[in-house]
């Protein structure tokens, strides 16, 4: 997949393609709809967005409440097929285009798209003036066709970045994989940890989960994918999110234990779905305490991924 950020300098054999537009935070079921959509026989299958996404820009001390990373995001898109990723930098001089400005700077004549597909929900320009109605005006004055995509229901629920979150922080990992389409992950590299889980019998890779959005505080089931490295391949574990309230204060951090497995992980990226939820974090009076209820924990977990 080719990724594009600058609209201005687009070479021929990039231009003509049919992209759905959006933020695509997840890339859930209802994300994959508009992109089908943009499927076109014989010219590029395009995706464009953001970055940041433009509620981080307009907003910039809210709570975290992205579902993934951007490079999350487009490894995502590309196994979909995307086979080209415009994804356009979000600052002050993109969100003061107005919406006729945008239909004609960025899609006509930046990146020469032939199709766009957008949500029923969709706004653009600055103030949010455009919406779905005046898109498709100003492409059929312009020379690109506009798609509106219907929003999806499952259940009688609106798939939705939203209703994800809050399966998520209620501790629903199943429920938000139904409207994804795919585990809820957390992608990215191993990092230094203080290594007590070693000490306890129980090493574990440690990731950042900094800017991402926080499902519930515990302990799950987890499958992961090491993606690069000696150790390359697929594993299940249990995981801890959290806080570590035993050892004190700290940042929130994903620690994952692999179930037989032995190595060095350090600076390999990972991808951790979540599975079950087992139980909330906890502060025990003990290490043995602790090291009791941790194989608890992966005694049941390796029992529910067994049966997954």
């Amino acid at each position: 997949m080719k990724t594009l950020r600058d609209y201005r300098y687009v070479a021929p054999e990039d231009r003509g393609a049919s992209a759905a537009i959006g933020n695509f935070d997840g890339v859930h079921l209802g994300h994959r709809s508009v992109i089908d959509l943009a499927r076109r026989d014989g010219v590029p299958l395009g995706v464009m967005t953001f970055e940041p996404h433009p509620r981080e820009f307009f907003q910039p001390d809210a709570p975290p409440f992205r579902l993934m990373s951007p490079t999350a995001r487009a490894a995502r898109l590309a196994k979909l097929g995307v086979d080209v990723l415009f994804e356009l930098p979000f600052n002050s001089a993109l969100a003061s285009l107005t919406a006729r400005e945008f239909a004609q700077d960025v899609i006509a004549d930046g990146f020469g798209l032939s199709h766009v597909v957008v949500g029923q929900d969709f706004r653009f320009g600055k103030g949010r003036e455009g919406d779905a109605a005046m898109l498709a005006d100003l492409g059929h004055e312009m020379g690109f066709e506009v798609t509106q995509a219907p929003l999806l229901e499952i259940g009688g629920l609106e798939v939705s970045s939203t209703a994800i979150r809050t399966a998520l922080s209620e501790g629903r990992p199943r429920d938000a994989a139904a409207l994804l389409g795919h585990w809820h992950r957390f992608e990215g590299p191993v990092i230094g940890g203080e290594q007590r889980g070693r000490e306890l019998g129980y090493p574990t890779a440690n990731m950042s989960v900094d800017g991402l959005h926080l499902p519930k505080l515990g302990v799950y089931a987890v499958e992961v994918d090491v993606r690069d490295g000696p150790h390359a391949g697929s594993y299940t574990g249990a995981a801890s999110l959290g806080v570590r309230p035993m050892f004190g204060e700290n940042l929130p951090n994903l620690e994952t234990y692999l179930f037989d497995f032995s190595g060095d992980l350090y600076g390999a990226t990972l991808s951790v779905a979540l599975v079950e939820f087992l139980r909330p974090e906890l502060k025990f009076d003990g290490l043995d305490a602790l090291i009791t209820q941790m194989d608890a924990d992966c005694a049941r977990a390796r029992e529910i991924l067994a049966a997954a």
